[in-house]
């Protein structure tokens, strides 16, 4: 097995879950990532706590990597691209625009979650193609909240999932895909954020994410 990536087919289509935290539709050259929250280190910086800087930047580079590694052609952001309207510095724009202008050539569509609600209007800059709710594409609904429906595969963020690994006295927790039988969960893209222990169903598949490999569990 490649562990640099793990293949699922989900509605008779192939698609590769990346240690990038990020989902990859090889026939549409696509690429889905979910909850980056972006200004999350401004904005408590802002209240006082002395957080480190190198967080985005670290996130930027993977994200690069990611679209280099495979060429995708449109990036779709599966909501919670923003943590807060206090993050969103002038410091911060500027920098989001000059990554965006690297990744000129890429479409990117955002698919708003709860916190980019806190932002009526986001930077032209950026050029987002915003959608409100979700993007659907061919057998896929793209969407922030993994809620599933009738008729489509539903691709999701929002709960930042991970996995606990090991026994009572030696355990680890890593972030993880969580793909059931109506909804996959992508974890969240961010390294900066916490996250909620998946329940497993019956036929559901986690892959776990530990640095440059992904290992299904």
């Amino acid at each position: 097995m490649d562990s640099r990536r793990c293949q699922v087919r989900i509605e008779g289509t192939l698609l590769e879950l990346l240690p990038e935290r990020a989902l990859y539709w090889p026939d549409t050259r696509t690429l889905a990532v979910a909850d980056l929250h972006w200004g999350k280190t401004e904005s408590f910086q802002q209240h006082g706590i002395p957080l480190p800087t190198g967080v985005l930047e670290d996130d930027l580079a993977r994200l690069s990597a990611a679209l280099t590694t495979t060429g995708a052609r449109r990036l779709l952001l599966l909501g919670d691209l923003i943590h807060s309207r206090q993050g969103l510095t002038p410091a911060l724009v500027d920098r989001l625009a000059l990554w965006r202008e690297s990744h000129a050539s890429v479409e990117c569509v955002l698919v708003r979650g709860n916190h980019d609600r806190h932002v009526e209007t986001l930077p032209g800059r950026w050029r987002l193609d915003v959608r409100e709710s979700h993007a659907d594409e061919g057998p896929f609904r793209f969407a922030h909240h993994p809620q599933s429906m009738s008729g489509r595969y539903v691709w999701a963020g929002h709960l930042h999932p991970m996995v606990r690994l090991g026994g009572k006295s030696d355990t680890l927790r890593l972030p993880c895909f969580h793909v059931g039988r109506d909804v996959g969960v992508l974890p969240a893209f961010s390294a900066f954020t916490g996250g909620v222990n998946v329940s497993r169903r019956a036929g559901d598949r986690i892959f776990a994410l530990a640095g440059p490999a992904i290992v299904e569990v």
